[in-house]
């Protein structure tokens, strides 16, 4: 046997030099750890292929081309190669460049790997005989972070790309500011608020930046479908798939409520859909694990009271929102707090939502890796004197039973500041706190 001509045709069109194209730059960073197989992960239509061309870029920007290439084996002509394929490509790849063997570490960069079964077996082989570092990246269906360290046997970090945050967004308009707000001039203010509205409804996915509100919303929906049936009900051979698809529109729908599996359970029940309660926990698991909604747990030491306290559920995007909102009215309080616990993934922190003795509220309790812990409120709309007593209330609460965490107010816009100023508190636009600068994790 011998290498596939399609795999000959890959190979010869990658390491040929040739004109970057111009791709946003992405804020997630590879962690700087050698001797580690890193896999880019996340959901579908997120960015992963572009973030590993951006990879790429960046290598050969010091390297020739031969030393970092790109190869995709998302085509239905390699539809059934086997892992045997994988080293006929490493023997050619040494064929074309032999010099490299043994004396320079070349950059392989794999999208959609995971679509040759074994491939974790080649990886962890050629990085034990061979000078490569690889990245690779493939549908969240099949490659998770956990099953990324597993299947690597130790050697493998994951990345999670996610859509578009703020700060991205702009950049992808060519608006990014580079000064802090402080130094802001009033119609660049102006131009931020304004395209943080827009954030708000309408995301952060790539392809979907500019589309016709009609157009993004079909695209949206066929994103989540594609989820559905190739993450879950594919992977996971769940039949149930009516309640599975009304359980996801009660999740994007109603982003930031609570929900526990017990509720969700008997709501499916009064709809006419016969689902046991262990198998509307196990779709939720489905639904985190593809990306699509992450979760925040009731913010305690004890896992008995954190397993069976409700959890508050977010969609990955708030873009997603408005694609499922069955009223027409996206909600940007909603949309605001998805937001900002988005931005929290993505700096890594460990979030948790607050409820104090007194029966209040505080939308997250952040521990971020090394450095402290913060109480966000995150707030929309502060001009009734009602809402601001009750909402820096409960962060007053909460930071006497949280005595190490600074209190942070987080509002929509500017106007609301000067109404929510109290001693102890932080109140800053959201917007800004999106744009602050944070280390990449």
């Amino acid at each position: 046997m011998s290498l596939h001509p399609i795999l000959t045709e890959k190979l010869s069109a990658a390491l040929a030099a040739a004109e970057a194209p111009k791709l946003t730059l992405r804020d997630a960073r590879l962690p700087a750890v050698p001797g580690k197989a890193h896999a880019v992960i996340g959901m579908r239509r997120a960015g992963k292929t572009t973030f590993l061309r951006q990879l790429l870029q960046a290598r050969r920007a010091t390297l020739p081309p031969e030393r970092a290439f790109y190869l995709s084996f998302d085509d239905d002509r390699l539809a059934d190669i086997d892992v045997e394929q994988l080293g006929f490509l490493l023997e050619e790849y040494y064929r074309r460049h032999p010099r490299l063997r043994g004396r320079e570490t070349a950059y392989w960069f794999l999208d959609e790997v995971q679509l040759v079964p074994g491939w974790e077996r080649f990886v962890r082989r050629a990085m034990d005989s061979e000078k490569i570092e690889f990245v690779v990246s493939g549908s969240s269906a099949r490659m998770l972070s956990r099953e990324v360290h597993t299947s690597l046997r130790g050697r493998g970090m994951a990345t999670t790309i996610r859509p578009f945050g703020f700060r991205e967004f702009l950049r992808h308009r060519g608006e990014e500011p580079g000064k802090p707000p402080r130094h802001w001039q009033p119609a660049e203010r102006s131009l931020i608020e304004k395209r943080f509205r827009e954030y708000l409804v309408e995301g952060g996915f790539p392809e979907a930046q500019g589309l016709d509100a009609a157009v993004r919303i079909e695209l949206l929906q066929g994103y989540v479908d594609t989820v559905l049936f190739r993450d879950v009900v594919e992977r996971h051979a769940v039949s149930q798939v009516a309640a599975l698809r009304w359980l996801v529109r009660q999740c994007l729908r109603n982003p930031a409520g609570s929900f526990s599996a017990h509720r969700l359970h008997r709501d499916l029940k009064a709809q006419g859909h016969g689902v046991a309660k262990d198998a509307v926990h196990a779709m939720l698991g489905h639904l985190m694990d593809a990306f699509l909604i992450g979760a925040v747990p009731l913010a305690t030491e004890s896992e008995r009271q954190r397993n069976s306290n409700p959890r508050k559920l977010y969609p990955a995007d708030p873009g997603l929102i408005r694609a499922f909102d069955a009223s027409g009215r996206s909600n940007l309080g909603h949309a605001l707090e998805t937001a900002v616990f988005n931005e929290l993934e993505r700096r890594g922190a460990e979030v948790g939502y607050v409820k104090t003795k007194g029966g209040l509220e505080v939308d997250f309790l952040v521990r971020y890796p090394g450095a402290g812990e913060d109480l966000i409120q995150v707030c929309t709309d502060l001009s009734s004197a009602e809402t601001r007593a009750r909402e820096l209330r409960a962060l007053a609460e909460a930071a006497r039973e949280h005595q190490h965490a600074a209190q942070r107010l987080l509002v929509l816009d500017r106007d609301a500041v000067a109404l929510a100023r109290t001693a102890g508190v932080e109140a800053q636009p959201a917007y800004e706190w999106l744009l602050t600068r944070q280390a990449a994790v």
